[in-house]
């Protein structure tokens, strides 16, 4: 009797196509706003376990956070991960200090564009890629008044450029 044949798996079952390789849990929405981003760079982070119990409900904040090199390491300030409620007395620290990973070469690079051109380090956001924790490390220039209002007007005259536009083609 000839062996029957087992129904072939298909690789795609394991995982569903239509999801999206990560997920945004919080954006540094000001960041934009206050820093002319020259570079991004994704990071990892180095995290307890309630943290990411917190993370994945969604309870993070980059409001106020930056990073800061310090003895050969980066560091994220300000970054506000909640207490987890489901944790015991090993909970976690809300605004502690957490490493970032970095290669050493990456570290460095960063370390003499921040002391040479005076840049700073922003966090622009915060999300899970595939099960893992990243951010994205933006290296900024800090915008003066002008700046700020430069940009607001050259958005506004772009809105209205496409608004004019779209009802042109109507």
């Amino acid at each position: 009797m000839p062996a029957a044949k087992k129904p072939d798996k298909k690789k795609s079952d394991s995982k569903d196509k239509s999801e999206p390789d990560y997920k945004v849990v919080a954006q540094n929405r000001r960041a934009r706003h206050e820093y002319t981003i020259i570079d991004t760079l994704e990071t990892g982070i180095e995290l307890v376990g309630t943290e990411v119990k917190s993370i994945r409900q969604g309870k993070a904040s980059l409001q106020d956070a930056f990073a800061r090199i310090e003895g050969g390491e980066v560091y994220l300030y300000n970054c506000n991960i909640a207490v987890y409620e489901f944790g015991n007395r090993f909970n976690h620290e809300p605004l502690r200090k957490r490493r970032l990973l970095l290669q050493k070469r990456q570290i460095l690079k960063l370390k003499s564009q921040t002391k040479e051109k005076g840049l700073t380090l922003i966090p622009l956001k915060l999300y899970f890629k595939r099960n893992w924790v990243k951010v994205d490390l933006a290296l900024g220039k800090g915008k003066h008044l002008y700046d700020k209002r430069d940009s607001i007007a050259k958005r506004d005259t772009k809105r209205e450029l496409d608004r004019l536009a779209k009802s042109s083609r109507r």
